[in-house]
């Protein structure tokens, strides 16, 4: 069992908890994740690891009420409990010999781009963040983000906040500026990974994206969150999350994501959300 010690609505669909789970905190890291249980009845969904206190032995999930599962969870208050959780699960990102690099969320990717800015901020790393949202009400993370680097820029689809446009315009825009980033990680919808990395392919720089397949098991024995890079299967729960976006097969990745959103769509409304 773990508790949950915070509860915060980041957001009208996006859910913050701080969790009890002091072996987790002992050994997590950036770009790992967690599989949790709510009950005995209840399915395993995978969730990325937003933050963690070593000290306190906490961990901290953002998550977005999308299905039957997070509908449960979001339902939750402080001084609940969660069956299950495990992890850390997923490789830990590894980041060598980078000086100057951007990283790019969009939505509720922010809660996994978080993390890793934090971490790369914290060992003396210039880093620009660029966070994108469909609008203003859906911002989440500003002031967090804004603690771990040296420039964040946010846009918005409608232009109800700072700039209006796609993270792709601005990163277009950095990318023409100056000449010296080492590298973009990109994290949030697929199809905004797909086009960041077809634009960072053209300037020849190094893009890692955090992909989120279909996932059950999350230790490499079910074979449901298996992506293809550079034309090999790999798993992205075993051999990622992160991968070099250069070599990700977004087309067949994204097919094999909408499998399954009629039902969820359907699941999401018997179960009241919308």
């Amino acid at each position: 069992m773990n508790v949950i010690l915070k509860k915060a609505q980041l957001n009208q669909h996006t859910v913050l908890y701080e969790l009890e789970a002091p072996y987790i905190a002992k050994k997590a890291n950036a770009g790992q994740f967690i599989i949790l249980r709510i009950n005995e009845f209840g399915e395993r969904i995978p969730l990325t690891i937003a933050d963690y206190n070593r000290d306190l032995g906490t961990i901290t999930i953002i998550f977005q009420t999308v299905g039957k599962t997070t509908l449960d969870l979001a339902r939750l208050n402080v001084g609940d409990s969660i069956q299950d959780v495990v992890g850390p699960l997923g490789t830990s990102s590894h980041f060598e010999k980078v000086k100057k690099v951007i990283v790019i969320g969009g939505g509720v990717g922010c809660a996994i781009a978080y993390p890793q800015a934090k971490t790369l901020f914290k060992c003396g790393i210039d880093i620009d963040i660029v966070a994108g949202f469909r609008t203003h009400e859906l911002i989440i993370l500003e002031d967090e983000m804004r603690q771990v680097c040296n420039r964040l820029f946010i846009c918005t689809d409608d232009g109800s906040y700072k700039e209006k446009g796609l993270v792709t315009d601005i990163l277009k825009r950095l990318l023409d500026e100056e000449k010296n980033y080492d590298l973009v990680i990109a994290i949030g919808p697929l199809v905004m990974m797909k086009y960041i990395c077809k634009l960072t392919e053209l300037y020849h720089i190094k893009t890692i994206v955090s992909l989120n397949p279909v996932m059950v098991d999350g230790t490499g024995m079910c074979g449901g969150c298996r992506v293809r890079v550079d034309g090999k299967i790999k798993f992205a729960c075993v051999d990622g999350p992160d991968f070099d976006g250069l070599l990700v097969d977004f087309d067949e990745l994204i097919n094999r994501n909408n499998f399954y959103k009629e039902e969820e769509k359907h699941m999401c409304k018997l179960f009241g959300g919308k």
